[in-house]
């Protein structure tokens, strides 16, 4: 049996397209910043180097000496706030790629988002700390934004699977109307910030009513950080999405319905019903994502949302095209993008460039992303011309020996030879 060349393994090519992805983005923010720096009056190439080690390398920037030069180390504060920030990120990636390995496109993530959050602050900030445990309080905080985004994600799969209206549309329906539903609810609610002058459209922190994320020790691993035990849900989530889809029935059935609706209906699934479930799935990996964020208890909800979308929730695309929508990889390509925002930060902090380079840098890798395919099927070419050029190169095999006269052999077909 003739062995299959590495390149053509689905695993290597849907790896290597990833990573090319990555690389080819981080080649184009390199050559932004070396532009930016020679026609800016303002930088020069050693400011422009200072800034491509930045993108590359900002999760371990310390700073700078007396002498102005760039220090380097372990900085448990950078990658603390890293994982805060992948932890919502891995939760509307793991929506959008749930939902796509089902044949859905969860473009619905930043209302289902939303939502979750409207109810998790609701019950965080609502119910009375004083008479009822704060770690209960913020289960049924955590549990209630997750349930309201699985609600909110099945209206879509209702069109789907009812009218057959697409979902795509749908959800941008959607979106919208969570957008003004939460700014409207918020706006006459009693959670709004006002011992603080300066902020007049913020809600209160949970830690407002003593409710916040357990931090499970990692704030003596990272500390003056803001990360908490979000992450090792996230993480876990991703697991069980991971086993739910690849080693159960009803991930099979799932899938099955999104490869062909209607022999899924034929072989006895109900497709209608899976529809539903995968879109309220969807939904409430995102709000869950959202409850993570703002449950931590040191963040706050800007409520006039209906000016723009949550960004997160479109992040969570290209961070699960970039994984192929492989749960588990999901978890790596967040924490990926998630650095790229800390390098951001940075770059604005120790240079004169602004974190916005890391947004091209990022739309770029979201553009090849959706070009994997193509990356993947170009690598299996090139394993096949290798293949083609090793066949050519190989020895002919030697030439069977004449049988001897009156001995009978036995042909490839069964039959006999004299």
């Amino acid at each position: 049996m003739k062995k299959e060349h590495f390149l053509q393994s689905e695993g290597f090519r849907t790896v290597a397209a990833s990573v090319l992805s990555i690389l080819i983005g981080l080649a184009v923010g390199s050559i932004v910043i070396i532009i930016v720096g020679l026609t800016s009056p303002n930088l020069s190439l050693s400011s422009a180097w200072d800034g491509i080690r930045i993108v590359f390398g900002g999760l371990f920037s310390t700073g700078r000496d007396a002498s102005g030069t760039l220090t380097w180390g372990f900085n448990p504060t950078n990658i603390g706030n890293m994982l805060f920030r992948a932890a919502p990120l891995i939760m509307t990636g793991l929506s959008v790629g749930m939902a796509y390995k089902t044949g859905l496109f969860n473009i619905g993530a930043p209302g289902q988002y939303l939502i979750g959050t409207l109810v998790s602050l609701s019950i965080a900030l609502g119910l009375p700390s004083e008479t009822m445990s704060t770690t209960l309080i913020w289960l049924l905080a955590f549990l209630g934004g997750t349930l309201a985004g699985a609600v909110w994600g099945a209206i879509p799969g209702l069109f789907k699977a009812l009218l057959n209206i697409n979902e795509v549309l749908a959800c941008i329906m959607t979106n919208w109307i969570a957008a003004n539903l939460v700014t409207w609810l918020f706006d006459i609610s009693n959670f709004k910030n006002v011992t603080e002058s300066t902020k007049t459209g913020y809600i209160y922190k949970t830690t407002y009513n003593g409710v916040a994320t357990a931090k499970m020790g990692l704030d003596k691993l990272f500390p003056s950080s803001q990360v908490n035990g979000g992450i090792i849900i996230a993480i876990l989530f991703a697991i069980a999405v991971y086993v739910m889809m690849s080693k159960t029935t009803f991930g099979y059935q799932l899938k099955a319905c999104g490869a062909n609706r209607h022999a899924a209906r034929y072989a006895g699934i109900a497709d209608k019903r899976n529809i539903v479930i995968s879109m309220a799935i969807a939904g409430g990996l995102s709000a869950a994502g959202a409850s993570l964020y703002y449950l931590s208890g040191n963040t706050e909800f800007f409520w006039s949302t209906y000016q723009s979308l949550p960004s997160i929730g479109f992040n969570g695309i290209p961070v699960a095209m970039l994984a192929s929508c492989n749960p588990i990889g999901i978890i790596f390509t967040a924490i990926f993008m998630s650095m790229l925002d800390i390098s951001g930060l940075q770059l604005t902090n120790l240079t004169a460039y602004n974190e916005y380079i890391t947004n091209v840098i990022i739309a770029v890798i979201v553009y090849l992303s959706a070009f994997s395919l193509v990356i993947k099927m170009w690598i299996g070419k090139l394993g096949r011309k290798k293949d083609d050029g090793a066949d050519a190169n190989a020895e002919p095999a030697p030439a069977a020996a004449p049988a001897p006269a009156g001995v009978q052999v036995e042909t490839e077909k069964g039959g006999d030879a004299k």
